[in-house]
């Protein structure tokens, strides 16, 4: 069964991968095709397996797997190959997991869509986390659990077949033609996932969605404890550590940072935790304000992951909708707030707004006394009933350190949830652990929250509680430092190109503490038409962005992230953070952002070449 050749290779691999396989959170869009994620990244690497090589610099040279590592990466993907080489199997059916229950939940939402009933078979246990009322009443699956005691007993059905198998040599299979999903667990490294593609050809990209939206890949840490298990033939191995002291500095910062008293809760990543905050949310709903209609209210524009997510779990519920909320540009967030919030007060319907201050791209904030008028007003049903207060999801990423929540901050009267990604300034982009917090006026919230997260196994890893842990407390530093870098490159982009328009906060705002250290550029463009002009601008962002990252190979690199230790990232929200983002709201402009630890000296020469060649050209 086993191919020694394989094994081998990937042994090699190991020994010579580079060190970002274990370390980096966002990987380089410049050698990435995302309508061929996993796949290129994996005819790249058989090819170095015919040659037998595994160089480092090679290796170093393969295309991007995936852009974000919790969607996927490296490790992950060779060990998915490694398996699906073993059951000769496409690898695109072989999936893996840093949670143990969503994989099953993936086939349920699937089903539950299609209107399909599922079996789930088990032998010994289900996962801990798993919580058969709260799928059912909650979320709506329809299914029935059979423990058995040998895999041979599943038979044919027209249901789903699906069978949970806890295994300590993750990697192994046992496979019956009747089954349509294998899922093995294990209670501490996460589940891989294979599909039956005779008979699910559609369900691979629909499970690897859920992978991209609620949950994430398994971790480069564990996927190689798999790879190195499997070459050994062994069961993974694992050296448990004592997090008590790890825990409480992460949850004791956090708190100090955000200003508040009630225990956070912390993710595997900033999905992983919204996802519990709209399911949790969701579910209070159901239980407080029964039979009403719940509105999601979230901008259009905002984060692709968080408007995509928003509209997954809308399409799963009849009595939940999407409103969309235009927040920056030529809209004000306070007006567009004040105008859906009467509209769902009309309809009588439960009101959850999920918004981004400052905005990305645009880094945007509202008139914070406006914001906390509108979102207290009282407003009435058409029936004159007092309608229901809404709760305000905060995600503050861009902006952790600004105290929202606590007694005297501006949104302390307001139901509000405030998170964060920790692939960004909490962690300096060493890990994608992500967090939220509450206000004393969500208590009960808070525990509905901690449910649904703990129910799709979507807490923090314990080496991410690690990295937390040590890069938590220097947070609020790094912030600043990174923000005196930025003002002082866009004021320097200001006074050499005066033309382009750039969108950052201003001197005031960052005197109130908000001192992001991303911005938005647009580059002043040329043409005929508005579509030559739009045409010349997007060629323009491309063209900055090559030279920064050829010039600067050590610092500048073309990726998403916010908030990393070193260095200065670009990119094109239209085509990477907003990538499931309706095209007319997409924002073509170049995103920058910068850290506390770079040559600004050397950022500003090649700027200034850009331009130099810029008004050559023009002239």
């Amino acid at each position: 069964m086993y191919n020694n050749k394989v094994l081998d290779f990937i042994k090699n691999v190991l020994n010579n991968m580079p060190s970002g396989w274990l370390s980096t959170t966002t990987h380089r869009l410049d050698i990435y095709n995302e309508s061929l994620a996993k796949v290129e990244f994996l005819n790249q690497f058989e090819k170095l397996l015919d040659s037998n090589t595994y160089d480092t610099s090679v290796l170093s040279e393969l295309p991007t797997a995936y852009d974000y590592i919790r969607l996927g990466h490296p490790l992950s993907c060779i060990l998915e190959w490694a398996i699906a080489q073993t059951y000769q199997i496409d690898a695109v059916n072989v999936i893996s997991f840093d949670s143990q229950t969503m994989p099953i939940y993936a086939v349920l939402r699937k089903n539950l869509l299609a209107n399909k009933h599922t079996n789930i078979y088990y032998s010994k246990n289900l996962p801990s986390s798993f919580n058969a009322e709260i799928l059912s009443n909650v979320y709506g699956y329809k299914f029935d659990l059979i423990k058995i005691d040998d895999i041979a007993e599943i038979t044919s059905s027209q249901h789903t077949n699906i069978f949970i198998s806890q295994k300590n040599n993750l990697y192994k299979f046992t496979l019956n033609p009747n089954v349509d999903f294998f899922v093995n667990i294990h209670h501490k490294i996460g589940s891989v996932i294979i599909v039956n593609d005779s008979k699910n050809k559609t369900f691979a990209s629909s499970i690897q969605h859920v992978r991209r939206r609620e949950t994430i890949a398994m971790t480069p840490a564990n996927s190689l404890l798999v790879l190195k298990a499997m070459i050994k033939n062994s069961i993974v191995e694992i050296n448990p550590k004592d997090l008590t002291s790890d825990r409480k500095i992460v949850l004791n910062t956090i708190n100090q940072i955000t200003n508040t008293n009630i225990t956070p809760l912390v993710s595997s990543s900033g999905l992983s935790i919204q996802y519990a905050i709209l399911m949790g949310l969701i579910h209070d709903g159901f239980e407080n304000h029964k039979g009403k209609a719940i509105k999601i209210i979230v901008p259009p524009n905002c984060y692709g992951g968080t408007n995509d997510q928003a509209r997954r779990v809308a399409t799963c519920f009849n009595n939940v909708d999407i409103i969309d909320l235009p927040v920056d540009g030529d809209h004000n967030m306070v007006e567009s707030i004040d105008l859906v919030l009467s509209q769902a007060a009309e309809q009588d319907a439960i009101p959850y707004i999920i918004a981004e201050i400052p905005t990305n791209p645009r880094v945007e904030v509202p008139n914070l006394d406006d914001l906390k008028a509108v979102l207290t007003q009282k407003r009435h049903t058409k029936n004159g009933k007092i309608a229901v207060d809404p709760v305000f999801i905060l995600d503050q990423t861009f902006c952790p350190n600004v105290q929202f929540l606590g007694e005297g901050n501006v949104l302390s009267t307001v139901r509000t949830i405030s998170f964060a990604s920790g692939s960004k300034f909490p962690s300096g982009g060493l890990c994608t652990s992500g967090y939220c917090v509450g206000n004393n006026k969500t208590k009960a919230l808070m525990d509905k929250i901690k449910l649904h997260l703990q129910l799709c196994d979507n807490e923090a890893t314990d080496l991410q509680i690690q990295i937390l842990s040590k890069q938590l407390p220097s947070m609020n530093k790094r912030i600043k430092d990174a923000y005196l870098n930025t003002r002082e490159f866009v004021d320097f982009i200001a006074q050499t190109l005066p033309t382009a328009k750039i969108n950052f906060v201003s001197e005031e705002l960052a005197q109130k503490g908000f001192t992001p250290s991303v911005f938005s550029l647009d580059l002043p463009t040329k043409g005929n038409t508005d579509k030559e002009k739009e045409a010349y601008k997007r060629e323009l962002n491309l063209k900055l962005i090559n030279l920064m990252i050829t010039q600067i190979p050590n610092e500048s690199k073309y990726c998403v992230s916010y908030g990393q230790l070193k260095g200065c990232y670009w990119t094109v929200p239209a085509t990477s953070t907003q990538g499931t983002t309706k095209e007319g709201d997409k924002d073509y402009i170049a995103r920058v952002a910068l850290s506390p630890n770079m040559d600004l000296e050397r950022h500003k020469k090649v700027f200034l070449d850009f331009v130099s060649k810029i008004l050559k050209k023009q002239q």
